[in-house]
């Protein structure tokens, strides 16, 4: 049976953000990094610091996908005591505190598939979750997740590469929603920065393709290199910089200091107010 109708808040915060005409903010944080309560209050004051979507990451032992600084912040996290029930009732604490702020659960399938797909996807609408990205369930892998979170009212949102023909292009299209989340560089998180010029090209063929809103993360450190993408996409994600933030923040004994979270909050400032101040362009729908 199809979820309740609910408020589609990713789909609000694309729909503000074109009106105000400008690109949103899309910030990475770890659940759970460094500690419960220190990841916690820095989610909480992410939207008064200027984040206009949050990712989330589930902590895994295994992230593929991720460089160095992001691999690091889901050992620390792992090692804090964090799981999935505590990752679930983090969200459902920032949605306590934040309706409207969208809130992206992100990572891999293992620790979903060992919680158990049909419980985590009433867990996680239940929470206040609005979207899922699983990077290692490709689009032939539909039915097990993708489908199902559809049906339970959560948005399914797809990554696209550099490498991504059109004809596989297709595929990733294909039941994905909420937007599309364009791989800046080849290769893992955080090692590379993008080429701007190249990104830009890319974003317009993809516009090209699909009416959804296309974020563009992987390898974007700086509020510089933010303004940049944010001046043809639609997000600009920052995930690596914050984590490596938050490690700065630590003390001789992996504790977090009394400055890791103004510090960290203070560089999400600095990276909403550059995408703020970054022309913003007509999408496809306008």
């Amino acid at each position: 049976m199809s979820a309740a109708p609910r408020p589609d808040r990713i789909a609000r915060s694309f729909a503000a953000l074109r009106a105000d005409g400008r690109a949103g903010l899309a910030v990475f944080v770890t659940a759970g990094d460094p500690d419960p309560e220190t990841s916690a209050e820095i989610l909480l004051g992410l939207p008064g610091a200027g984040a206009d979507i949050i990712e989330i990451g589930m902590p895994f032992s295994d992230p593929m996908a991720d460089g160095p600084a992001i691999q690091a912040s889901s050992l620390r996290a792992l090692r804090s005591g964090q799981n999935m029930i505590k990752t679930l009732a983090l969200v459902r604490r920032f949605r306590e505190r934040h309706a409207d702020t969208p809130i992206v659960l992100m990572g891999y399938y293992n620790p979903i598939y060992s919680y158990g797909n049909a419980r985590f996807l009433d867990d996680a609408r239940e929470a206040g979750a609005d979207g899922l990205i699983i990077v290692d369930l490709p689009p032939e892998e539909d039915q097990e997740l993708c489908l199902p979170a559809r049906e339970a009212g959560l948005h399914f949102i797809r990554l696209a590469t550099p490498t991504t023909d059109d004809r596989r292009l297709g595929k990733v299209l294909t039941n994905t929603s909420g937007f599309i989340y364009y791989v800046s560089i080849t290769g893992i998180t955080g090692t590379r920065a993008p080429d701007a010029a190249a990104v830009a090209a890319r974003i317009a063929h993809l516009r090209a393709a699909t009416d959804l809103p296309l974020a563009v993360g992987f390898g974007i450190k700086t509020p510089e290199q933010a303004a940049a993408i944010a001046r043809f996409a639609d997000a600009a994600v920052v995930g690596s910089a914050i984590v490596e933030r938050i490690r700065e923040g630590l003390d001789a004994e992996g504790r977090a200091g009394a400055g890791l979270v103004p510090a960290t909050l203070g560089l999400v400032e600095q990276l909403a107010a550059a995408v703020r101040g970054a022309r913003q362009p007509q999408t496809a729908t306008e």
